[in-house]
């Protein structure tokens, strides 16, 4: 399987990433020990954490996804053929991204993780607050100290990362390689200038909500769907409009030509956009990850693309 190199980090990953939002949440130690298990076994590499993963929930505290991953790392014995991803800064324990804070968050983080070093370590969110040189020279300390080999950019406007970029240049600091915004077939607010700095700079993008948070499963197609899962509220948004039918009707035709599911063809669409090194996706069953993994598989022609481009303008 090709592997998509992280912008100028030396790192390379497999062209679908498996999220780790559901760790320690919607799936348990176990059923995530099993599908973390079945997606290396299925030639792909990278994990996408965070240190907030899941905070949100009641009763838990944050840190779950870390945790799970790390008994994971220790139960497995290996480390080096695998790229963990995580990130500092959204989560209210470990806020922003001040210098004392990535230092204290990157510590606590490697000690969930139960690993001496995070491959891509990424702030969650822009804080400008912080002067961006100040996190940069944190960051500079980690990697000179081997406890970070990477770091990313998450949720940024092009006018920030542009300036992260051209400090990180000028006063030989660490760069971000790579940046992780939504986008998908219904949220395609990444290209313009922001998608064309990152083709400029060779900064890759690792990007969330491959699926709309399931829209694009097909799973959700009228009014009476929406109970069908938690998540199902938010889908009233895509249902109300035009767009959102027309957009399922070209991936069930694209889907049918391809022998394939919505989902395969809306992450397949998204592998093939420029910049991006992979999209990530999260399964809590190994049934939903191997149609997951199936759509790394996928080609789509030209024809396809277009047919779903026109959809989703």
């Amino acid at each position: 399987m090709e592997h998509r190199p992280l912008g100028r980090s030396g790192l390379s990953i497999a062209p679908l990433m498996l999220g780790g939002n559901v760790f320690g949440w919607t799936a348990d130690e176990r059923t995530s020990h099993a599908i973390l298990d079945a997606f290396l076994a299925g030639g792909f590499n990278a994990i996408d954490t965070a240190d907030v993963y899941s905070a949100w929930v009641p009763g838990n505290t944050g840190g779950d996804s870390e945790k799970v991953i790390g008994t994971w790392l220790k139960r497995r014995g290996k480390r080096d053929d695998v790229i963990i991803a995580t990130k500092v800064g959204m989560w209210p324990a470990q806020p922003g991204l001040s210098a004392a804070n990535i230092v204290s968050a990157c510590e606590a983080s490697l000690k969930r993780l139960q690993t001496d070093y995070i491959d891509l370590y990424q702030s969650h969110r822009d804080d400008p607050a912080t002067p961006q040189d100040e996190s940069l020279e944190a960051y500079g300390k980690l990697v000179q100290a081997g406890k970070v080999r990477a770091i990313g950019a998450s949720n940024f406007e092009a006018e920030r990362l542009g300036s992260a970029l051209r400090l990180s240049r000028e006063r030989a600091m660490p760069r971000y390689d790579t940046l992780q915004p939504a986008y998908n077939l219904m949220d395609r607010g990444v290209e313009g200038p922001l998608q064309q700095l990152c083709l400029d700079e060779n900064v890759s993008i690792i990007s969330y909500y491959g699926l709309a948070s399931g829209f694009l499963t097909g799973k959700y197609r009228s009014v009476e769907d929406l109970g069908k899962s938690p998540r199902g509220g938010g889908m009233k948004k895509h249902l109300e409009g035009e767009k959102g039918p027309r957009v399922l009707a070209a991936l069930d035709a694209v889907a049918a030509e391809l022998e394939a599911t919505p989902a395969q063809v809306a992450l397949a669409w998204v592998m093939a956009r420029p910049a991006v090194a992979a999209p990530i996706a999260s399964a809590t069953s190994l049934e939903q990850l191997r149609e997951l993994m199936g759509a790394a598989r996928l080609s789509l022609d030209p024809a396809h693309i277009a047919r779903l481009d026109a959809a989703s303008a």
